[in-house]
């Protein structure tokens, strides 16, 4: 009866190993036709991530385009100024008030309550200096040539 259990416990590991040997051996050499499906796969499987990559920004833009409208803000944002790499003041409005606030990685400050409200004037978009230096040197400023 030992002799037939230790041939047994023997015999296990040599049989775990074939079959392990042979399952590696059928995974080494697939067929041919199963590339071809693989690959099929993975494009397409490629093709829906990228679909669905696309559908949630779509989605995600529609979704802020259907939240408040920024003349309806309470808050808005006058003037911004860097002071440092990570420090900001900072001039907002509410309702009839202007309030400077000091920005910094931890905190809002306020600084400082206006009496009388700061007036922004109301320009076109200016253009960077940089972009319209660059614009001047490739000749196409239209408002030099006019």
């Amino acid at each position: 009866m030992n002799k037939l259990l230790g041939v047994v416990v023997l015999g296990l590991p040599l049989g775990a190993l074939a079959a392990e040997s042979a399952a590696t051996a059928a995974a080494a050499a697939p067929a041919v036709g199963s590339v071809s499906g693989q690959l099929t796969q993975l494009v397409l499987g490629l093709l829906l991530v990228i679909g669905l990559i696309f559908f949630l920004a779509w989605l995600l833009r529609r979704v802020q385009q259907a939240g408040p409208a920024g003349k309806g803000q309470v808050i808005e944002l006058i003037g911004s100024r860097a002071l440092g790499p990570r420090d900001r003041l900072v001039l907002v409005q509410v309702g009839s008030e202007q309030i400077l606030l000091g920005l910094t990685p931890g905190t809002i400050t306020p600084l400082h309550v206006l009496k009388e409200p700061v007036q922004v004037p109301s320009a076109e978009q200016a253009t960077p200096e940089f972009a319209q230096r660059l614009m001047e040197l490739l000749g196409k400023d239209h408002k030099d040539k006019k």
